[in-house]
């Protein structure tokens, strides 16, 4: 092997993505609050790989992230807030992470509270976020790695056009059980900008 074609852009300074009904930017120390709410829910971290959370717990799995916009580093990635912008709400969070440089791909995820289900929220903010990875990052392939039993973050994968790719079986144990993986991956000659 010679080496990977792909290269990095230069790393944006800052990051504050609006879109009709969300903003995405940065997390930061005063999302705190709203993040317990939704994070220190037992329902909502079922298919996650943590327990509920306490503000301590948040900053100490992502706190060194908090204000950042490097993907490149060590112990590196993206963490943003979803705000509902009819309120200004804090009611998700995203992540973009565990870059594999030569490859130009990384992995995505998403938490959102259950209030701001069912409105289409989630699938706004995903589809920033993977123009974000594709416009601002450069980034080549992008994948998510799921729960098989996580229907509705199987649901917004589909709906935000990301394709199934792997279905591992008895994978992790995990949270007390055996369980299967469901991968997605998009390239980014298959995503349009904006969608």
């Amino acid at each position: 092997m010679t080496g990977s074609p792909f290269v990095l852009p230069p790393q944006p300074e800052r990051l504050d993505v609006v879109r009709e009904r969300v903003r995405l930017r940065p997390v930061i120390d005063d999302d705190l609050g709203a993040m317990v709410r939704y994070r220190g829910d037992a329902e909502v971290c079922r298919f996650l790989p943590f327990e509920p959370q306490t503000p301590d717990d948040i900053r100490a799995r992502i706190g060194h992230l908090f204000g950042g916009t490097r993907l490149d580093g060590e112990r590196s990635g993206v963490v943003l807030a979803i705000e509902d912008r009819t309120d200004g709400t804090v009611i998700g969070d995203l992540v973009l992470f565990h870059l594999d440089r030569d490859a130009g791909a990384a992995e995505i995820g998403w938490v959102v509270a259950p209030a701001a289900s069912g409105r289409g929220l989630a699938t706004e903010a995903v589809r920033a976020l993977i123009d974000i990875a594709f416009g601002v990052y450069g980034l080549r392939r992008l994948v998510a790695r799921i729960d098989a039993d996580n229907a509705r973050s199987l649901a917004l994968a589909e709906r935000v056009g990301m394709r199934r790719e792997a279905h591992l079986v008895e994978n992790a144990w995990f949270k007390g059980r055996w369980s299967d993986e469901i991968d997605y991956g998009i390239l980014s000659r298959e995503w349009v900008l904006g969608e």
